[in-house]
């Protein structure tokens, strides 16, 4: 690689992981002033309240780190704020247990979530988990409004849903004992573009001898009512009418019945609202061609059941609409045509808890549909939360059937619930900062459709304890400037330093700064710190464990002497450039350690006698000796017979040791060779070498070395193969066997020579004995046959007799 771009790719990898390291301690990037603004800068910050925790030239802020630097840095565990946030249960009924048929209960008194009501005290980045639990009680209670779609092109399908009630009744009865159903009628706004028609045909505007209503926005025909023959009553008695264009004014319809709760009868029960048509929907902004420029306010305006303002609000948004059936409580069953199946699915993925159902041509399978839409939008639990403060999150992780476990987004669903079947959510809830100067904040999770929610009261912990004990004024802020608290003077307004001690007026000026100058030096602070009062505040590194100090920032804790790439070797702090060694350590660098016991020998004497101790290291007066303690002498007389058991049990098996090899003789590394010319030599290594030779009880000789390396350890080098003499008369007779083995061998091959040449002549003697006497060849073959036949005419030559 070019030699530009490695230094381009070091100082942006320098200046990368310094700002890393800089952004990750963000207790120090706070620059607290003060105890509150230190522990609002996260979770993992402490201050300092030790009135003698700062040095010479650290600035107050100084105070405010994380934990463990603070105690590194010596303030003590008592000495250190470090709040922490709590959650209390107001209120945690138990969700309901019971089965359809048992005592029939109010719908106030069916709990299907629990907790109800939490506090929870938020210290910043600090989260405060919980766990919500949610059962879908058994046998509970149903409100169902069918909202009818009555233009024209719904003629045959008002008939059939005459007789909705009373099956619908019979089919519910088998979810829920206690069922209501209601029904509301809609068409479209009777001021459009096409409001230029005649007055009679505005009463009836179908063709024909078709009787039609009047069009209409909204009609609230049957309040929920729990008398299905009522139903089948008042919506025999319905019309239908008519409009002009495709699109209806459906969302006008949708926006009265979630708002108008009085008016339709809504009980905090299960909320089924049935949509059904077959056509599309106008939506804000189509009201515009018939000259309605207000948006919709969301406000009920029904008159003796009818929506009054369809002409002075535009249709409302989608956006606006999803409020309001979430706000209400209120879950969608869209009945459509197949024809605008897909329009409508589009809508339903805009609407939580909302489902889309294929209605056939006349609607004779409207209840069926009822039937599966109901059961999978009451198979899924989706929570949903309020309005967060400023500064605060919250994270989902649910625990649903089959220990299905999702966070994130997924972590607010569940599905496939089954009445009776529970699920658990765990909810985490963290704040940033501290909002609104710490009042309380309350929020509000809930499921989707269902009136049940959980009410969490946030508290904030903005202050320190200490800030409780306060002086305001106090003398020890120079005469009162000051309120002193945890430790430190938090000045008055126009007041700075450390004491509070100058005007901010006077903060820069030629007598202080003289001050701040080390001798007759010209530097202030020594270029590491401002003058603030006279009085030196150093800057702060990138590294927030390298700091200056001094009277004039002259010192830090980062310039002294390394060892093994440590500074202060790791046996020390770095104070004013000089390394403190921590006890039974000592040097430049904290390297040399007084500790002795390294040096003891088994004999109890230091170096066995043989040299001195330094640095926790032998260092022997005998250049003959070796080891940790000066135990070894490679070289002197007896050191081969001292190991010769232990290499001979450890390098063939046999000797003496053989059955305490592994127990008595593992005190050295073993290293086998394979000839005698391979083993080290004097002069190879560094270190002296002691080469031996010795004999077993077979006679056999077997040759290795012996040393102690570098690094303290014994080595043995070891050949392989045993040295052994051979017998007087072994060699003779093996030497006889095998000699007469080959002449033998010889012998044979030359016999079958012999009569393979034989053999052979004769056989060449037949064969050419056999050609002398053969008497024809391929021309005189007895019974060789030509392949030519020769025939003649026999009156060839003779003259033709006359005619």
């Amino acid at each position: 690689m070019d030699l530009k771009l490695l230094l381009i790719a070091a100082l942006l990898g320098v200046f990368c992981c310094g700002n890393a390291q800089k952004e990750g301690n963000e207790c120090i990037n706070a620059n607290a002033k003060y105890c509150g603004e230190c522990i609002q800068a996260g979770a993992k910050c402490g201050w300092c309240k030790d009135p003698n925790f700062l040095k010479q030239g650290e600035t107050v802020s100084t105070r405010c780190d994380e934990l463990q630097s603070l105690i590194r840095r010596g303030c003590a565990d008592a000495m250190i704020e470090n709040p922490h946030g709590e959650q209390k249960t107001l209120k945690n009924k138990m969700v309901t247990h019971r089965r359809k048929g048992a005592e029939k209960l109010k719908p106030e008194d069916i709990t299907q979530i629990q907790p109800q009501k939490l506090s929870l005290t938020l210290r910043s980045g600090e989260p405060q988990s919980f766990n919500l639990k949610f059962k879908r009680a058994e046998d509970y209670p149903i409100d169902l409004y069918y909202l009818m779609d009555l233009s024209y092109s719904m003629k045959d399908d008002l008939e059939n849903v005459k007789n909705l009630g009373t099956s619908l009744m019979l089919e519910m009865s088998k979810i829920t004992s206690d069922f209501r159903i209601g029904f509301g009628s809609f068409v479209e706004k009777t001021v459009m573009p096409y409001i230029s028609t005649t007055p009679a045909k505005l009463l009836n505007p179908c063709t024909g001898d078709q009787n039609c209503t009047s069009p209409f926005s909204y009609k609230n025909v049957l309040k929920l009512t729990s008398d299905g023959k009522k139903f089948n009553t008042l919506v025999g008695q319905q019309h239908i009418s008519g409009n002009l264009d495709s699109p209806e004014g459906g969302f006008d319809a949708i926006m009265q019945v979630a708002v108008c709760g009085d008016h339709i009868g809504w009980r905090n029960v299960t909320r089924l609202l049935v949509f059904s048509t077959d056509a599309g929907f106008h939506f804000a902004g189509d009201g515009k061609l018939g000259g309605i420029v207000l948006p919709n306010d969301g406000k009920c305006h029904l008159e003796n059941n009818a929506y009054t303002m369809s002409h002075y609000y535009d249709y409302p948004s989608i956006a606006h609409l999803v409020q309001k059936l979430s706000d209400n409580n209120i879950q969608t069953i869209f009945a459509v045509t197949e024809e605008f199946q897909p329009v409508y699915q589009e809508l339903k993925n805009l609407i939580p808890k909302s489902a889309v159902g294929t209605l056939s041509a006349n609607s004779s399978n409207v209840i069926n549909l009822i039937i599966d839409a109901y059961n999978s939008l009451s198979s899924e639990v989706i929570l949903e939360n309020s309005k967060l403060p400023e500064g605060v999150t919250i994270a989902y992780t649910s625990h649903c059937k089959n220990g299905v476990v999702s966070e994130g987004e997924s972590g607010r669903r569940c599905s496939n619930i089954s009445i009776g079947d529970e699920v658990m959510f765990s909810i985490s809830v963290t704040s940033k900062g501290c909002p609104k100067q710490g009042k309380p904040e309350t929020i509000k999770i809930k499921p989707l459709g269902f009136t049940e929610e959980v009410v969490i009261i946030l508290n904030f912990i903005c202050e320190c304890e200490c800030n409780k004990d306060g002086i305001k004024n106090s003398r020890l802020c120079h005469f009162g400037n000051g309120t002193y608290e945890c430790g430190a003077c938090k000045c008055n307004e126009g007041r700075v330093g450390r004491k509070c001690e100058c005007s901010s007026n006077d903060v820069a000026t030629e007598d202080m700064d003289r001050t701040c100058r080390k001798g007759n030096g010209t530097d202030i602070c020594s270029n590491y710190g401002d003058c603030v009062c006279g009085t030196c505040e150093c800057k702060k590194k990138e590294n927030p464990e390298e700091r200056y100090s001094g009277l004039y920032c002259e010192c830090d804790n980062f310039n002294c002497d390394r060892s093994g790439n440590k500074l202060c070797g790791g046996h020390g702090r770095c104070e004013c450039r000089v390394c403190v060694c921590d006890p039974m350590w000592t040097g430049s660098a904290c390297d040399c350690s007084l500790d002795n016991g390294t040096c003891m020998a088994s004999n109890k004497q230091i170096c066995n006698g043989r040299g001195m101790c330094e640095c926790g290291t032998c260092k022997c007066t005998d250049s003959k000796f070796q080891g940790p303690t000066c135990e070894t002498c490679p070289t002197c007389p007896g050191v081969c017979t001292e190991h010769k058991e232990c290499v001979q049990c450890r390098a063939f098996g046999t000797g003496e040791k053989k059955d305490t090899c592994e127990r008595d003789c593992s005190y050295f590394n073993l290293i086998k060779v394979k000839e005698r010319d391979k083993l080290p030599q004097p002069n190879d290594a560094s270190y002296p070498v002691m080469h031996c030779k010795e004999r077993d009880a077979n006679d056999c000789w077997f040759y290795y070395t012996y040393a102690v390396n570098n690094n303290t350890e014994k080595e043995v080098h070891v050949v392989d193969l045993l040295d052994c003499p051979a017998g007087p008369d072994i060699i003779p007779i093996v030497a006889g066997v095998v000699a007469g083995i080959v002449l033998i061998g010889l012998a044979l091959l030359l016999i079958w020579k012999l009569l393979m040449i034989i053999h052979d002549r004769r056989e060449f003697a037949k064969f050419e004995k056999e050609k002398m006497n053969a008497k024809w060849d391929t021309q005189e073959n007895p019974i060789y046959k030509s392949p030519v036949n020769q025939f003649q005419n026999p009156q060839y030559g003779r003259k033709a007799d006359a005619l």
